[in-house]
């Protein structure tokens, strides 16, 4: 808890001092150190400050002041630890647990995109989140905590930014995040092949004046180019610890958090506060406005004055809007103006300009004194490679033969393994089915759980292999290549090639796609990409592609897929073309984006992003899905209608898959197959039409029924707004109805196939033909994605209409498209 909450008498052990460097050194020369016990003992008659007694001797502090010192009661001990000392809490006792607590360092991971920082976190805490060789992988903070020499470090990683001005959300974001969590230290990763871009976000923490070690990570990249670096020196100049890591490889962490402890006690030799030298006339602005600044107490005691006045001058609203609630504020504003003229008057250049031309001015003159690069002149293999993949005749060949590649493979190898993963299922559902009784519960198990979620988990190779295909994109660098590609294309449409790594993510998930929005600078760009984002077909799609597609469109499954991919992006370029000249009219934003090295990925990487994909399929697998399932299966079981007599039971053969059981009507079987009592398939038809599912189906079915879609199908697109992967386990206890051929009855394909209208004009027609099954495939692809999307939207453009414009546009779109294949389809073929 901190000091500030302690009512008059009551005592605490203080854990650590919080805040900037001036208040905390003053603080702790006070006597405010870890395990030093303190007392309340009045509150002035306006309840600030308040009266403490420390080391024998009061002292007053406000409340402001006493809100940045932790301190651990005896009670939160009891309530934390109660066994621990036996129920007897001496003094004694309550100073060794106030100094563990001190023991928890908090540390915030800043550093521009791709300088490793996500790497750096995975590697020392354990984790499992995703890395890429892009910017923009990271769009939101993730925590992990771990241990290292008896201290706690509580690691947050925040988005990659190259400063933290507010030009965009994720640079406001982590300066947010370091004025108001303030955290005990900054490890700032920083780039070592890039080291005069990477520093000049270090010159900003520097003015912060704030706990800081930097990481000079992918170190051995410098190396490997022959530059050598003094960075002990650098470190010295800087007034910050450098270690030197390769986070990829686990090198140098241990020793990053060696210093990070160092710095955290204050006995890190080169952590000192510095002052980067901005010029005489800069400098005299800098004092009036840190004067204004410093008279109020409560703010500088959390940030830097020097920060806040470097910030006026650099004209960044959001720092006037944080000090707008100042009694001064209007001093302040017009100081600021009055210097910011003077000054521009004098550099005939904006004060931004003057300012940020002096921090690479700083850091120019640190790298000449310890900084050599390699003399030799051979030319690097990145702008080798990148003298063919962005060509600008060969580039575009070249991405689209690895994007063919891509699903070709991803159709055509996966088969294999699906292939198992389906007699292995069927294999399941026999074993089941032959140890239990028939009822209620045995088709529950069988029908619902069983044929429901093993439909779905056939497919998961299919998303390992696409996975494996994105990660080596993403970690080779391609992936910003791609958008370097495509970037004239993206500005026909009205974007430009940054929106295009969202876009290519959306392949995976549309989710931390539409997340990943947030490195795009101009709102309307940033809303207008993540509205045309779920026509990129997210991985949950793909199941239901390969289903529809290896049923009906046999002979070329990998173009076929390759066409739906197609047809998705080129809808997603035509609505962003239409909202561009209707409501979305904007400026031109310009197209600035690093291209990172080629890198060789690595195959712990690479396994880790496909294995981190496949855990999360197969939570899907007992989670929605399951109770997707289950949920249909007891809409479509209940209310029962009538029970089934002996004559109208029929023995079907058994191939892999199928379970039956003997009857009367049909007691011969073929040689090698067990007997199999199914239901009729009128009599099963009547019972879903009949039952809960049924009726929901037969309700929306006229919306449906000019696609050519039966009331099953209804279904299904309707319970896919859980998830997309729900889409297949519907079909698969919806169509089973008893139709099955002589060749493959066990397979949902076989089912489909030879699915027909029970009721209707087109009863007895085949429910899916190739035109049918190809306008299915349309709205999947078009119609509005699951509900986790949806929140997205509404998440990242902080408005609920957005996601209610997308699901209502998106579901029309796919009606349309679907009633135009049907309609042109029909006409053209039959």
């Amino acid at each position: 808890m901190r000091l500030s909450e302690l009512k008059t008498n009551e005592e605490g052990y203080i854990i650590k001092v919080k805040g900037r460097g001036a208040f905390r050194k003053r603080i702790t020369e006070m006597g405010f150190v870890r395990g030093k016990k303190i007392k309340v003992i009045r509150n002035a008659p306006l309840k600030d400050p308040v009266e403490y007694r420390i080391m024998d001797y009061e002292l007053s502090l406000r409340r402001s002041e006493a809100g940045l010192i932790e301190v651990i009661t005896e009670q939160e001990i009891k309530n934390e630890e109660p066994a621990r000392f036996n129920g007897v809490f001496t003094e004694e006792h309550l100073r060794i647990s106030a100094n563990e607590k001190g023991k928890n360092i908090q540390i915030a991971l800043v550093g521009n995109p791709n300088s490793g920082k996500t790497t750096l976190f995975n590697c020392a805490s354990g984790s499992r989140e995703r890395v890429g060789n892009y910017g923009g992988v990271t769009v939101e903070s993730k925590s992990a905590v771990f241990r290292q020499q008896g201290f706690k470090f509580q690691l947050t990683d925040l988005p990659g930014t190259y400063s933290i001005s507010a030009f965009s959300p994720e640079e406001l974001f982590v300066r947010q995040h370091i004025l108001h969590e303030l955290p005990d230290v900054v490890i700032n990763v920083v780039d070592a092949s890039n080291l005069e871009r990477n520093l000049f976000l270090t010159t900003q923490l520097i003015d912060m004046d704030i706990r800081v070690v930097v990481a000079l990570n992918m170190y051995d990249d410098l190396t490997k180019k022959g530059f050598k670096l003094d960075y002990q020196s650098l470190g010295a100049m800087l007034g910050i610890p450098v270690v030197p890591t390769v986070a990829s490889r686990g090198r140098g962490i241990r020793e990053l958090f060696e210093r990070v402890i160092d710095v955290y006690t204050d006995e890190d030799p080169d952590a000192r506060h510095v002052h980067i030298h901005y010029g005489q006339e800069v400098e005299a602005s800098l004092k009036k406005l840190q004067d204004l600044v410093w008279e109020n107490k409560d703010l500088t005691d959390r940030a830097s004055s020097r920060f806040f006045a470097i910030k006026l001058l650099e004209k960044d609203q959001s720092v006037h809007q944080s000090l707008s609630k100042l009694s001064n504020y209007s001093d302040i504003n017009n100081l600021a103006e009055q210097e910011c003229e003077r000054l521009e008057k004098i550099y005939q250049e904006d004060t931004d300009v003057v300012i940020t031309d002096a921090r690479y001015g700083f850091i120019s003159g640190a790298l000449r004194e310890t900084f050599t690069r390699s003399l030799t002149g051979i030319r690097k293999t990145t702008d080798r490679i990148d003298h063919v993949l962005t060509h600008r005749v060969l580039g575009f060949p070249f991405f689209f033969l690895f994007m063919f590649v891509m699903f070709f493979t991803t159709f055509e190898l996966g088969k294999y393994p699906m292939k198992w993963i389906e007699s292995l299922v069927g294999w399941l559902g026999i074993s089941v089915s032959n140890q239990m009784a028939s009822g209620p519960f045995h088709d529950l198990l069988v029908d619902g759980i069983i044929g429901g979620v093993g439909s779905v988990i056939v497919f998961l190779p299919n998303i390992l292999i696409l996975f494996f295909f994105i990660s080596l994109m993403e970690d080779t660098g391609y992936m910003a290549r791609a958008a370097f590609i495509m970037d004239k294309v993206m500005h026909r449409i009205g974007l430009h090639g940054k929106s295009f790594i969202p876009l290519v993510m959306g392949f995976g998930c549309n989710v931390p796609a539409i997340m990943s929005t947030r490195t795009i600078e101009n709102r309307k760009n940033r809303i207008l990409t993540i509205l045309i984002n779920p026509f990129m077909s997210c991985s949950a799609r793909l199941p239901v592609y390969i289903l529809i597609i290896g049923a009906f469109f046999p002979r070329y499954p990998g173009l076929v897929l390759f066409l739906v991919y197609i047809i998705g992006i080129a809808m997603a370029a035509m609505m962003a073309i239409l909202f561009n000249k209707t409501i979305f009219r904007s400026k031109e934003a310009p197209f600035v984006m690093e291209l990172p090295p080629y890198r060789i990925p690595t195959l712990r990487t690479t396994s880790r992003h496909m294995w981190h994909k496949g855990v999360q399929y197969l939570n899907k697998m007992g989670g929605v899905i399951l109770a997707a399932s289950v949920i249909i299966w007891a809409l479509g079981y209940y209310p029962r209608v009538s029970t089934p007599s002996a004559n109208s039971r029929s023995v079907t053969p058994q191939a892999k898959g199928s379970v039956y059981v003997p009857s009367e009507s049909n007691p011969e079987l073929h040689p090698g197959t067990t007997p199999y009592l199914s239901v009729n398939s009128h009599e099963k038809a009547e019972q879903q039409m009949n039952s809960y599912i049924g009726r929901i189906g037969r309700f929306i079915e006229p919306v449906l029924h000019p696609l050519g879609f039966d009331w099953k199908m209804g279904v299904a697109l309707l319970t896919g707004v859980a998830a997309k992967e729900v889409v297949i386990s519907t079909l698969g206890v919806l169509y089973q109805t008893g139709n099955y051929d002589n060749d493959d009855p066990s397979s949902l394909v076989s089912s489909l196939r030879e699915a027909s209208h029970s009721s209707g004009p087109h009863a007895g027609q085949r429910v899916f033909t190739p035109v049918t099954a190809f306008a299915f495939l349309l709205f999947i692809l078009i119609y509005f994605p699951c509900v986790a999307v949806v929140a997205a939207v509404k998440k990242e453009t902080g408005k609920w209409q957005w996601a209610v414009f997308l699901v209502v546009y998106t579901t029309l779109l796919a009606w349309t498209a679907a009633f135009m294949v049907n309609k042109l389809g029909n006409m053209l073929f039959y």
